[in-house]
């Protein structure tokens, strides 16, 4: 058993920059999975300064010095975040508390048209099973009525703590983009000379990585605003919601777009019923879906990420349990780094031939 151990090592750990390499995977996944909670507000702003340092640099190669650079992306940031304060976000309430209140009147209406079912075709439904559905419905209901009540008392400190976040994330954003020169050398000196394979790694990883989530911010914004068009074109009822959770699917491959499906299906089905216009909503909302896995997705991410498709779901699955939404939108650059880091590793492992 020592001997297997031993040859296992001398053939993945043979050289000292692999366990370097190794060493800082360890150390760097222990820090963010024990002290994400605690070091949010310096994670968002280190990954927002990651996807604007291409700007920076963009600006500094006209002329424009490092520090006025970061503080006109920092300016640029906040008007973003007033923006979505004060602007989308009074938006989406009001549409949330309309569709609240109208909600008793589609549960009725729903339940009506399950009831009817046992009448209309006997043969696929009994009125037994429609009973049961309905319990089985009510009671989904009654507990996310009480979650939305436990999430309300306990929004308080959630809404303290967004407000902190909001003072420091762009705050540390402006230092990271200023100072980055400095704290990447401070850093530096924390980590071992011999390095160049972690180095390697980073190399590859770096264009993959700022590629895909600039692209998929790209994806999110584009999906988001045509799919308000199509839906006002019709005036669907909370054309501006319904659109942001269709913008905000693409972040979940192959299943955010399912998923997003029944709500847009229902919200046009009460509206319209089952006239040409619900089928015409449909028919928009299917073509934007068309275009994006068809024509946008190639064209904004192209050879950035060739991942299997088995890969990226599991990937979702994986780090979306470990960290909620931010592991969900994450969750392919994960999969990306985990990719790298494999073809880069050096093994004495004899290759095997593709099926």
């Amino acid at each position: 058993m020592i001997d297997v151990f031993k040859t296992w090592y001398q053939r993945n750990f043979g050289s000292p920059q692999t366990v370097i390499l190794a060493l800082i995977l360890v150390l760097g996944t222990a820090l963010v999975v024990v002290m994400s909670e605690h070091l949010m507000p310096i994670l968002v702003s280190i990954v927002i300064a990651y996807l604007y340092e291409g700007s920076v640099q963009k600006l500094g190669r006209v002329g424009i010095n490092r520090t006025i650079a970061a503080s006109l992306i920092t300016a640029m940031f906040l008007t973003m975040i007033l923006l979505v304060l004060f602007v989308l976000l009074p938006l989406l309430s009001a549409q949330i508390s309309d569709l609240l209140q109208k909600l008793p009147s589609m549960i009725s209406t729903g339940q009506n048209l399950l009831l009817a079912l046992p009448e209309r075709y006997p043969d696929f439904f009994t009125e037994q099973q429609i009973q049961d559905l309905m319990r089985a419905l009510r009671g989904e209901i009654a507990t996310w009525g009480q979650q939305i009540v436990t999430l309300s008392f306990s929004s308080v400190v959630g809404v303290i703590t967004f407000f902190v976040y909001l003072i420091l994330t762009p705050l540390m954003l402006f230092f990271f983009l200023k100072d980055k020169h400095l704290i990447l050398y401070w850093l530096s000196r924390f980590l071992p000379r011999d390095r160049e394979l972690a180095q390697d790694v980073w190399t590859e990883l770096n264009l993959k990585i700022a590629s895909y989530v600039r692209g998929k911010f790209m994806e999110i914004a584009i999906v988001w605003v045509a799919t308000y068009i199509g839906f006002a074109i019709f005036g669907l009822n909370y054309a501006m919601l319904l659109s942001l959770l269709v913008g905000l699917s693409v972040i979940i491959p192959y299943v955010g777009a399912t998923v997003v499906t029944i709500p847009v299906a229902l919200i046009a089905f009460f509206q319209f019923g089952t006239g040409p216009t619900f089928g015409y909503v449909l028919l928009v909302y299917g073509i934007i879906q068309f275009l994006d896995g068809n024509l946008l997705v190639p064209l904004l991410f192209s050879e950035v990420v060739n991942l299997h498709p088995v890969a990226i779901i599991v990937a979702v699955v994986f780090f979306g349990s470990l960290w909620g939404v931010w592991g969900v939108f994450f969750a392919i650059p994960l999969a990306t780094l985990i990719q790298a880091v494999i073809k880069v590793w050096p093994s004495q492992r004899p290759a095997l031939d593709k099926p």
